[in-house]
This record gives C-alpha cells, structure tokens and sequence, in this order.
C-alpha cells in the first residue's frame, strides 16, 4: 500500500475541510447522523457517513484511492475528545 501524501499545508486542509463541510454536506446530513463521522475528499467533495472513523474512510477511500480526506462530527465541532469531563450536578 503506498503512503499518501498531504497535497495542501496544515491550514488550508482544514479550511477547505471545514468549507465542504459548512456550505455542501451539512445541510444535507445533519438532521439524520447526529454523532456520526463524515469523511470528505476535499479535492472533489465526495464524502461518507458511518458511526466508525475507519469504515467511512475506507468507504471514501474505496470509490478515491487518493483521497485527501478531512474527518468531521456531526452536530460537534470536535471528532474525538481528551482528558477527563467535568460531573455535572444533577
């Protein structure tokens, strides 16, 4: 399997990420998928949805072997969360 290879910086692979995500795909996945991942090819706006980062990766990257793909939650700005949470009082 051959490496691929980020074809953008940092930054721009986020914005234009974050761009697909906010004017193409969130309008038509957010009332049904609350929670799940969405996978974008940012090159062509193709994407996946699954409840599994990997399995809508591997979705993506079945129909675009060179996917440069960007990973979103939807309904959460975050995919994945570190550290503890704070208890809430009940």
């Amino acid at each position: 399997m051959a490496v691929r290879q980020p074809r953008y910086s940092k930054e721009e692979f986020a914005q234009r990420g974050d761009l697909i995500y906010q004017t193409q795909i969130r309008p038509q996945v957010e009332a049904d998928n609350h929670g799940k991942i969405v996978a974008i090819d940012i090159e062509t706006g193709d994407f996946e949805v699954d409840a599994r980062e990997m399995a809508a990766c591997n979705k993506l990257e079945a129909r675009h072997p060179d996917a440069q793909i960007w990973i979103v939650r939807v309904g959460s700005r975050h995919v994945r969360r570190f550290g503890g949470r704070t208890k809430r009082a009940t």
